[in-house]
């Protein structure tokens, strides 16, 4: 299987000092996800979890929601050809097979997509149809977060990302209860992709919906990020940076809790205020202006 760090020849400049080191880099490859036989899509990906990400990618397309429609998933023999002339497998393609009498979704040109490690699922930017094809309401029924719990994610995130000390070039994306416990943590290239292998773990565990979760990513919070954990059913999506207009569109409209610059005590909540504990006293930042 490939390697998730690689080694690179670099030329350092240091207070006007040249010199010559290995560096150590996150991997990038393209992984094609198959369906029952026919191509679906290609992500760039960090290597690693790979069913995960193919099984969270059809969750969020709406195509999987419980462990059972997941009859197996496979590497296909990828052929790369070595100098001798053997051929290796180069774990690139895997096939997701469904369960019998699980429905196959029309898979045409304009489905056929390519996604890159920023850009998502590019070309489905459509409320309604995150909307139309959510498995499960965005539960109602989880106790307000405290802003202390919130303010210290991003920690816990950091300190628990083992790849990003070595590369400095992982998205990380966390599973948190609601009194901050880390559940659930994976690094990728692509912010999408380890949201992916988040949602494809616990569809396999049975975890879906992840309606007791706080979802945290260490990047922007983004349309596909949103639709993503709408889509698992996850009622509080946080992020570091900033989010775009359509994932605060998509939040007020499904009633997911959206939490962006989440920095030391400060943050902004866009959407789905209710779950977080403002006013409450002595919480940072709970008196209102």
């Amino acid at each position: 299987m490939g390697r998730v760090t690689e080694r690179r020849r670099v030329v350092r400049l240091r207070d006007g000092v040249v010199s010559e080191r290995p560096d150590t880099l996150v991997a990038e490859e393209p992984l094609e996800i198959r369906l029952n036989g026919k191509p679906l899509a290609v992500t760039m990906r960090t290597p690693g979890d790979d069913f995960a990400l193919a099984a969270g990618f059809l969750v969020s397309e709406g195509v999987l929601g419980r462990p059972e429609e997941l009859a197996n998933i496979v590497y296909c023999a990828g052929a790369t050809e070595q100098a001798d002339g053997t051929v290796r497998n180069s774990y690139n393609v895997v096939d997701v097979r469904l369960a019998p009498g699980v429905p196959v979704p029309d898979i045409t040109l304009e489905r056929n997509v390519y996604t890159t490690s920023s850009c998502g699922l590019c070309g489905k930017a459509s409320l309604d149809a995150v909307r139309t094809t959510a498995r499960w309401p965005i539960s109602g029924d989880f106790p307000p977060l405290e802003p202390e719990v919130l303010a210290a994610l991003p920690d816990r995130l950091r300190a628990a990302q083992r790849v990003f000390d070595r590369t400095g070039g992982l998205h990380a994306a966390a599973l948190f209860s609601p009194e901050g416990e880390l559940l659930d943590l994976r690094e990728d290239v692509g912010r999408h992709n380890a949201v992916d292998k988040l949602v494809g773990r616990a569809l396999t565990r049975g975890d879906l919906p992840l309606s007791r979760t706080v979802l945290l990513v260490s990047g922007r919070a983004s349309f596909e990020l949103a639709q993503k954990a709408v889509m698992a059913g996850v009622p509080v999506l946080a992020a570091v940076s900033a989010p775009s207009s359509l994932a605060v569109d998509l939040a007020a409209e499904t009633g997911l809790t959206l939490v962006g610059f989440l920095r030391g005590a400060s943050m902004n909540v866009y959407a789905g205020e209710h779950r977080v504990a403002l006013g409450v006293s002595g919480a940072p930042g709970a008196r209102r202006a």
